[in-house]
């Protein structure tokens, strides 16, 4: 899929928002990608992870791990097309863990799949505990990569649309957000 034909279907499902923005980050935006709205019709959610897939496959990987909620459709999604392991991390007390029984073995080869990547805490959290687990993180792959491929996470990043989305500080925003109630879509 193009880039183009991706934002389309952003556009087509109603997920791609505009107005005023809080994102994760606590940066403020006009648009806002609302993936879930996209990645509710399972035809999508298979068109999207197979065009992902095929920018991973050849990473040779064996398990694929995303963060909870964002991650979870794309990231097994990915991983069913390429016939590996699914597992995720969530949030306890603040902080994103890995629960549920899941285990990552010494050395073995991970992706971290994400919907949308801004800054990429959520994504380094991620990497984060793969590491400590002793795993290996071969790359990631986001279907939005809002940053335009300014994130460095220290791996290879894999986006199906890279754009440079523009965000403000909370404390200098432009006239027309600082009059505009911000909403915080997707994290509650």
């Amino acid at each position: 899929m193009t880039q183009e034909q991706v934002l389309q279907v952003f556009r087509d499902t109603g997920a791609l928002l505009e107005g005023h923005f809080i994102l994760r980050s606590g940066l403020h935006s006009r648009q806002f990608f609302q993936c879930a709205l996209a990645l509710q019709q399972m035809p999508i959610v298979e068109k999207l992870g197979a065009a992902l897939a095929a920018k991973l496959g050849a990473l040779g990987a064996v398990t694929v791990v995303s963060p909870a909620m964002g991650g979870l459709v794309i990231g097994q999604e990915v991983a069913r097309q390429l016939g590996l392991r699914f597992i995720f991390v969530e949030k306890e007390e603040g902080k994103l863990v890995l629960r549920r029984g899941f285990k990552i073995a010494p050395g073995e080869k991970i992706l971290v799949v994400e919907d949308v990547v801004t800054k990429g805490g959520r994504v380094q959290e991620t990497i984060d505990i793969v590491r400590a687990n002793h795993g290996n993180v071969l790359g990631v792959g986001m279907v939005v990569d809002r940053s335009n491929g300014q994130t460095r996470l220290g791996v290879p990043l894999f986006s199906l649309i890279a754009l440079q989305v523009e965000t403000f500080d909370p404390n200098h925003l432009p006239p027309d957000l600082a009059h505009t109630p911000a909403v915080k879509p997707g994290s509650k």
